[in-house]
């Protein structure tokens, strides 16, 4: 019996052409006619103009959901050790050129790239929580757990990429299409790193997969991400984790958390959802007391 038998006579063999297949027999028609050359003959998955279609934003949603959890759940990724803070803060090793190019500056320019300068430290917390959490390894049910994911970009997310590769692994990046130029850091390892049209799916897949999630000083974005997982488990929606929020000082100047409980609008116990930290030591403490695992 010949191979060409042999697969037509498998059980397991798919009778219908893959997509693929289907595609390339399109390609290869012998003639245009004014009816094949015209866009409505497009087959609807390769017709980009159809896809991009306002009518057709569910689709692209649900593309966005499908896509990086395919590659995620291919890759052997378990859990994730998401990490979330500014693109602003400079690495500890450009601090002393910052400041040396902010001398000339206007007092007001000059106060807040000192500002900056002064959180780099967290810039190196961040790296040595993602190396630690990196070089413990850890297997579960034949998955990656813990796995480092940031947003993708400069300064606090770069940190945590570079952290991840600084022990020989492998981490996610998250990265989101902006008007401005947005490129993915150097550490993201390739294959894991992810683009985003919508801000709803990275948040999303942000939460899939987390198990623990350290917040760092940042903008808009950092609040958003850190307040919205806080409204999450505050409502139930989603079972309680370990939130580190490293930069007390800096939280506690720009939010004031026990006025708002004070207020009434949320409970005392609220201010529970998250603990205090400023070193990657102690946060995985919190984060090994809380999963039962060997520090």
């Amino acid at each position: 019996m010949t191979e060409e038998e042999k697969t037509k006579r498998d059980l397991q063999d798919r009778k219908f052409y893959p997509a693929e297949e289907e595609a390339e027999f399109e390609k290869s028609q012998p003639k245009q006619t004014p009816q094949t050359a015209h866009p409505a003959y497009k087959l609807a998955f390769q017709d980009k103009e159809f896809l991009l279609r306002e009518e057709l934003r569910p689709v692209r949603f649900q593309l966005e959901l499908l896509k990086p959890e395919m590659i995620l759940d291919e890759a052997g990724v378990g859990s994730t050790m998401v990490m979330y803070g500014s693109a602003r803060i400079p690495p500890p090793e450009s601090a002393e050129e910052a400041l040396e190019g902010a001398k000339d500056l206007p007092e007001e320019e000059r106060k807040v790239v000192e500002s900056l300068v002064a959180k780099s430290k967290y810039y190196g917390e961040a790296r040595k929580l993602a190396r630690m959490v990196t070089e413990k390894s850890i297997i579960q049910d034949g998955k990656r757990q813990f796995v480092v994911c940031s947003g993708g970009g400069p300064s606090i997310m770069e940190a945590a990429n570079r952290g991840a590769s600084d022990a020989g692994g492998e981490s996610i990046g998250l990265n989101i299409i902006l008007p401005h130029e947005q490129a993915p850091n150097i550490y993201v390892t390739p294959y894991l790193s992810l683009n985003f049209h919508y801000f709803a799916l990275r948040k999303m897949h942000f939460l899939l997969r987390a198990k623990a999630v350290a917040v760092f000083p940042g903008g808009f974005g950092t609040f958003d991400e850190f307040f919205e997982l806080l409204t999450l488990i505050q409502t139930g929606k989603m079972k309680p984790m370990p939130i580190l929020l490293f930069g007390e000082d800096f939280w506690k100047r720009v939010v004031n958390f026990e006025a708002i409980a004070e207020e009434g609008t949320i409970s005392k116990k609220d201010l529970d959802l998250f603990r205090w930290c400023e070193t990657a030591e102690d946060a995985w403490d919190h984060i090994s007391a809380f999963y039962e695992l060997d520090r």
